[in-house]
């Protein structure tokens, strides 16, 4: 059990309604931001897109090298 004051209540209520998620999961996402947790959903995104990128060789320069690269060359 813990307490809450009415008014913080309405405000996770009414921000958890704007999510589309119930109290408990708004309430779960604060306290594991507020532990300085990772987010689930950004780290399983942030591990699709490293499997996207997991054959590029590591010789290649950064995208903005190579855009460089190219605006110069004109």
């Amino acid at each position: 059990m813990v307490s809450i004051p009415d008014d913080l209540l309405e405000r996770i209520d009414r921000g958890a309604a704007e999510r589309g998620e119930s109290r408990s999961a708004f309430l779960q996402e604060a306290a594991r931001m507020r532990l300085g947790e990772p987010d689930p959903d950004l780290t399983a995104a942030l591990e699709e897109i490293q499997e996207l990128f997991k054959d590029i060789p590591a010789d290649v320069p950064p995208a903005h090298v190579l855009i460089r690269q190219d605006r110069d060359s004109r």
